[in-house]
C-alpha cells in the first residue's frame, strides 16, 4: 500500500507497477479500467489500452509472464463477453510485436468465463 501511495494515482487506461510483495510474482502491473456507461464513451478503447499499457510495463521490467483478471467487468460493470474480446485481441496484437512475452494467463473465477474465453480465443485465433 505505501508503495502504491507513491505512484500518485492512476489514469483510466494506463498502468504503473509496484513489487509483489508477498504476492506469489515479483511484481503487480495496476491499471484502472474503464466504468461502463452503456459502450458510447471510449470504454472498449481505454479498456484496449489497459491491456498494452500493462504489457508495455512488463515489457520496460522485463518481465516474460503475466496474469490478468477480467478488467472493468466487476463493479465496473463492462459487459463480460465484450471485454474478453477487446482483452484477447489487444494481447494477441501485442505478442505479434513484442516475443519477450513468453506467457499470459487469462484469470477466469467461474466456468462460464473460461468457457467464454476458449470460444474467443478459438474464434480470434
Amino acid at each position: 500500500m505505501e508503495e502504491c501511495r507513491k505512484l500518485n494515482g492512476c489514469e483510466t487506461g494506463d498502468a504503473k507497477i509496484t513489487l509483489g510483495y508477498n504476492l506469489p510474482a515479483k511484481f503487480v502491473i495496476h491499471t484502472v479500467g474503464p466504468v461502463w456507461h452503456g459502450g458510447n464513451s471510449n470504454e472498449d478503447k481505454m479498456l484496449a489500452s489497459c491491456y498494452k499499457r500493462s504489457l508495455e510495463v512488463a515489457v520496460e521490467n522485463k518481465i516474460e509472464s503475466v496474469a490478468f483478471p477480467s478488467i472493468s467487468t466487476g463493479a465496473y460493470g463492462f459487459p463480460f463477453e465484450r471485454a474478453a474480446r477487446i482483452a484477447i485481441k489487444e494481447v494477441v496484437r501485442f505478442l505479434g510485436s513484442h516475443p519477450s512475452i513468453k506467457k499470459i494467463i487469462f484469470v477466469c473465477f467461474f466456468q462460464k468465463d473460461y468457457e467464454c474465453y476458449t470460444k474467443l480465443i478459438n474464434e480470434i485465433l
